[in-house]
């Protein structure tokens, strides 16, 4: 079958860059219909007079999304999405965020647009650092958010906040999420029924967040040390775990047939060039004393 690009993809010779092209400004700055543009502002300065007039205005404007150059999760984002300042662009929230969510969420965006915003605030400093993660979190899923979307991605970014909220909410914490919470009764009771996907990620992430037991129990269910991780996909368990300071599991993966000269995907760097990277001092000399680094 024969594709045909679409409009976006069509790009006439002498055609100048546009807004969307200049991956140097934030996203708000790139966006270049004037009128998402103005209701983009108006969500960053909590304007919900004006945000509401452009709604009612142009009743599609919340199902509508704008298209960044330069593929990354926040390619291509609807209005609601912008509410999460994920990506950061401000490096804060209005105060009155919640409201600005109310008010976009009551005008009908589509599911999709609810749960990929759940994802960007539960997954983002943030909306914790402004104390709303919690309640932003509670007002998606209020209005048809599934908790379960946005938990695997919570506990990637080490959102533990929102973990435990999007688990109040009703989302099943499976092995991978008992494994990041350190929660080893649950984990035990997880581990016969798991599936090799499941207990990769668990590897990972029991790495990541240095839970020595639950990094014990996978390595003796034959998990390999040195496959890279699913979620951090760059990086193998000793690469995160040597970023991270956790000595403990370090030596443990290693006594396990960790490789020390195993190199990340984008940097190109051993575990101790990320411990190093990190301050991990005590680590990286742990590393850099084994045979074969």
């Amino acid at each position: 079958m024969i594709i045909f690009p679409g409009p976006r993809s069509l790009r006439i010779p002498d055609e100048k860059p546009g807004l969307s092209d200049n991956l140097a400004l934030p996203h708000h700055e790139r966006i270049e219909d004037p009128i998402f543009r103005r209701a983009v502002d108006a969500i960053d300065s909590g304007d919900v007079s004006v945000l509401s007039f452009l709604l009612k205005e142009h009743p599609s404007l919340v199902r509508q999304r704008t298209l960044f150059e330069g593929g990354n999760y926040f390619r291509n984002p609807s209005l609601l999405e912008f509410i999460a300042e994920n990506p950061v662009r401000h490096g804060t929230l209005p105060q009155n965020i919640l409201d600005v969510a109310v008010l976009l969420l009551e005008a009908g965006p589509e599911p999709r647009s609810i749960n990929d915003t759940l994802e960007l605030v539960a997954s983002g400093r943030v909306c914790r650092e402004c104390g709303v993660q919690v309640p932003l979190i509670e007002v998606l899923c209020r209005y048809g958010a599934h908790p379960v979307s946005a938990i695997t991605t919570a506990v990637l970014h080490g959102e533990f906040e929102a973990v435990r909220q999007l688990i109040r909410l009703g989302a099943k914490p499976d092995l991978p999420i008992l494994a990041a919470l350190g929660d080893m009764e649950g984990f035990l009771q997880h581990l016969p029924t798991s599936d090799s996907v499941q207990r990769h990620l668990a590897l990972a992430l029991g790495a990541q967040y240095g839970h020595v037991k639950i990094v014990s129990a996978l390595l003796d269910e034959g998990e390999d040390p040195n496959r890279y991780n699913p979620g951090h996909s760059h990086s193998t368990p000793l690469h995160q775990a040597a970023l991270a300071g956790h000595l403990a599991i370090v030596k443990l993966l290693i006594e396990r047939g960790a490789k020390l000269n195993l190199r990340d995907t984008i940097w190109n760097g051993t575990a101790a060039d990320w411990a190093k990277h990190a301050g991990q001092t005590t680590v990286e000399r742990f590393l850099r004393e084994q045979p074969g680094e």
